[in-house]
């Protein structure tokens, strides 16, 4: 570790690294969130897309939605903060299943978890974590994958996120989206959550969705968005420009060694062996 310590910008909550941006008071009093029934929730593992989901959402013509900030972004105060939102939430979490207030699973709020291929977000996390000041400097890629392996990185092992919200993944109110399939054909993907959220759109205003949240549509917008803290979607960061990095599928060939590709596969065929969700990743691996 280099000049940030772990200590200095992490913290434990139930077993789970967070970082300090998430007050343990706040974590601690999620369960006295008060959802509304139309409330969404865009929920997702760090680095798998929910800007781009946010942006498809907050481009949705006539949908008369505000996106806030994370529900477990900053203290206390947070809860206070959100009432103050008159139209309907789109509320961004990297929260698992079980952290998830109590109230928004009692009133069933509509939920769209976006799904990745977790090679593709071992890397992107990686250059996270290398650029936000907000996280502990991990030097190289190699100390960055074993940590990644054990779930010692920010809101813990992706196995256990993903695990936690496919338990729920017939639920009505869960939509599960991957990136993957966004990216080969977005009409249809937003099209999926348009009519999730009971909005209707014709072809063209998804033609232009399309065009509005292309990824250099999205990177050339961060510069004029990045000093609008009401656009903090992570609550890892609110500089934007963290966050948009190469969005491709696949990127992390480039990374793997045939060593870390074959042990990451023999965790993966282990932990996801009932999992449904692990199929979508199999043309990808």
């Amino acid at each position: 570790m280099s000049s940030k310590s772990q200590s200095s910008v992490l913290h434990k909550f139930k077993g789970v690294i967070f970082s300090t941006m998430s007050s343990e008071e706040l974590l601690n009093s999620l369960d006295s969130f008060e959802a509304r029934e139309d409330d969404v929730f865009l929920v997702s593992y760090p680095k798998s897309g929910t800007h781009w989901i946010a942006k498809v959402i907050e481009n949705i013509p006539n949908a008369r939605i505000t996106l806030t900030p994370p529900i477990e972004l900053g203290d206390i105060s947070k809860f206070e903060e959100l009432k103050t939102y008159c139209e309907r939430r789109v509320i961004p979490t990297h929260l698992s299943y079980s952290m998830l207030p109590m109230n928004v699973k009692q009133k069933q709020c509509k939920i769209i978890y976006i799904i990745r291929n977790p090679k593709d977000i071992a890397v992107s996390f990686f250059h996270y974590y290398k650029d936000n000041p907000n996280l502990p400097s991990i030097e190289t890629w190699h100390e960055f994958f074993e940590l990644f392996l054990k779930g010692d990185v920010v809101y813990g092992s992706w196995f256990d996120h993903v695990l936690s919200w496919e338990e729920h993944k017939n639920v009505k109110n869960i939509l599960i989206i991957s990136y993957e399939e966004m990216k080969k054909d977005p009409s249809k993907n937003i099209k999926k959550i348009a009519t999730f959220l009971g909005l209707n759109m014709t072809d063209s205003e998804i033609n232009q969705i399309v065009w509005k949240t292309s990824f250099t549509e999205m990177k050339n917008n961060t510069a004029k968005e990045n000093c609008d803290p009401n656009h903090t979607i992570c609550a890892l960061t609110s500089n934007r420009n963290l966050v948009f990095r190469k969005g491709a599928v696949g990127d992390w060939i480039n990374y793997f060694t045939s060593k870390q590709k074959r042990v990451f596969d023999e965790l993966f065929t282990e932990k996801m062996k009932h999992s449904e969700l692990a199929k979508h990743f199999g043309d990808y691996s």
